[in-house]
């Protein structure tokens, strides 16, 4: 037996959503290493002492970092029940990701504010595991 037979078709857009988060921290971390080169940080130096513009590029590649793990468990989660409805809620978090970066790399921390439209996408994939859970539990 097949084991695609037993997967939704819809789920193909899940896998896209994913690949998709993968082209997102792929690109910030390109901007990260051009920027390091710009503005000559070496490694292991994560920031700088001379220039904002690279901290700020380097904060929206990090925070994208510090969320993507827990972006990842609530987005698959949401995704085995649900898997249209996640596919939609993550990539509007990963498309928020590129407007927190663009925002941020003005060296204007404040537009990194740009992309909160995503705790949309964030936040929705959280409260759909939340049922999910409760729905296991027999709550709902």
């Amino acid at each position: 037996m097949n084991m695609l037979d037993k997967v939704p078709s819809c789920y193909g857009y899940v896998i896209l959503t994913y690949l998709y988060s993968w082209i997102m921290l792929g690109y910030l971390a390109v901007k990260v290493g051009g920027a390091r080169k710009k503005y000559q940080v070496k490694y292991p130096a994560m920031y700088s002492d001379k220039d904002q513009i690279f901290n700020c590029i380097q904060r929206a590649h990090q925070n994208t970092l510090e969320v993507y793990p827990q972006w990842l468990v609530f987005q698959t989660i949401a995704a085995f029940v649900y898997p249209l409805t996640a596919s939609v809620l993550g990539a509007i978090w990963v498309t928020s990701r590129f407007f927190y970066a663009w925002g941020y790399y003005t060296g204007d921390p404040s537009k990194r504010m740009n992309g909160a439209f995503g705790y949309i996408g964030y936040l929705g994939v959280v409260l759909m595991s939340i049922y999910i859970s409760l729905q296991l539990l027999g709550v709902f």
